[in-house]
């Protein structure tokens, strides 16, 4: 199978390797053992660099016109129109495109795909209106274009497959073709702690709180500095790390300052997951999520593996897929986040529930077992006509 895969991520180039700037470009790297052929088509930012996720030499590269913001529309625009003509060519020697979207890219590629009679599938990791909504408030054309787009990829997915990511996605496409649900997971099957280092981890001195994600609206981070502010009432030893970046990490610095927490508080933004994230989580005591929405966040699969007790907030696909393996909160309760982190340092049986509960939910999960999944949903879509 000679497979094609787009994303609306940028990727870079420093004129000797190619990196990818999410890490979602590790999950389809590890399609590559199950393919022929890897293509991975997405915006090529025109300044030389590198970046996070270097790229195998065998995985090919389509680099499309690049573009800031899908708040930009004449730039989307302009690379949308010259995109066209490089994904016309790359369809000339690819059996199946599996198209993530919806984003204005994406419909024309599934468009093109469709015209070249190629095989088609769809893809989906969030809820493109929510999501816009949470991060650009005031911008009503957004909203409307945000609804037009997904209107058009559910129609699109009653005549194609499409792979889903998390429950409540699964829910929101249940009428589609044909559907696989998926937990996109970066934990590979040599990254798991055991039970007994995890029950191990000591809690009568500093408690470590982690909490891993884009430093954007729709993950809601400045709630952050006021759960630690309620965990450190009285005195108590808790210390929070904060890995990720976006366009609140100034904000969120600027709240931490507020309430006299910076000597409590570790900003590290972007940490690669094999490159010192992995640490971060096995040396932490609790890991918490604080999305206001989610198709289901692969950061709690790693806070899984990794033997860490969590809490997160009861939204999008996160309810059914981590009930038992994490302690749920309301999204935006400061307050309910901050008592159940305490139940978590103050009672070891809950904490071995915990772990046991999430290294057994990760273990279904794994980087390996994802892809293996993806590439026979895939290669099965190859039996029907195009």
């Amino acid at each position: 199978m000679r497979l094609a895969v787009y994303t609306d991520y940028a990727y870079r180039s420093d004129g000797v390797r190619r990196y990818g700037q999410r890490a979602f470009v590790v999950f389809l790297e590890m399609l590559r053992g199950e393919v022929e052929r890897l293509v991975l088509v997405g915006r090529l930012d025109p300044e030389s660099g590198s970046s996070h996720y270097p790229l195998h030499e065998d995985t090919e590269l389509v680099g499309l016109p690049h573009y800031e913001s899908l708040a930009k529309p004449l730039a989307v625009a302009r690379s949308l129109v010259l995109s066209l003509v490089l994904m016309w060519r790359m369809l000339d020697d690819v059996d199946v495109v599996w198209v993530l979207g919806p984003y204005p890219h994406s419909v024309a590629l599934a468009l093109i795909t469709i015209a070249r009679r190629r095989q088609l599938v769809l893809g989906v990791r969030q809820d493109m209106p929510s999501y816009v909504r949470l991060r650009r408030p005031q911008q009503r054309w957004m909203h409307f274009s945000a609804d037009a787009l997904e209107a058009v990829w559910r129609l699109l997915a009653r005549r194609y497959p499409v792979i889903v990511v998390g429950p409540e996605l699964e829910e929101n496409y249940q009428h589609a073709r044909r559907s696989l649900t998926i937990a996109v997971s970066l934990v590979s099957e040599r990254d798991f702690v055991s039970v007994e280092d995890a029950l191990a981890r000591s809690y009568d001195g500093e408690l470590v709180l982690l909490a891993v994600g884009r430093l954007d609206a729709e993950k809601n981070p400045l709630i952050l500095p006021d759960i630690l502010t309620l965990l450190r009432a009285d005195g108590r030893p808790w210390r929070l790390i904060v890995c990720g970046e976006g366009l609140l990490q100034s904000e969120l610095r600027e709240r931490v300052t507020e309430l006299g927490l910076a000597q409590y508080v570790d900003l590290h933004g972007y940490v690669p997951f094999q490159d010192g994230l992995l640490d971060l989580y096995r040396q932490s005591h609790a890991f918490l999520h604080v999305s206001w929405t989610e198709g289901f966040p692969q950061v709690l699969i790693e806070a899984f593996a990794s033997g860490v007790p969590a809490v997160a907030t009861a939204v999008g696909g996160v309810p059914a897929a981590a009930a038992g393996a994490a302690l749920l909160v309301a999204p935006g309760d400061a307050a309910a986040a901050a008592r159940e982190l305490e139940r978590i340092a103050a009672d070891p049986d809950l904490r071995r529930e915990l772990v046991v509960a999430g290294l057994e939910r990760a273990r279904g999960v794994t980087l390996e077992a994802g892809a293996r999944s993806v590439a026979t949903f895939l290669a099965s879509t190859l039996a029907s006509p195009a």
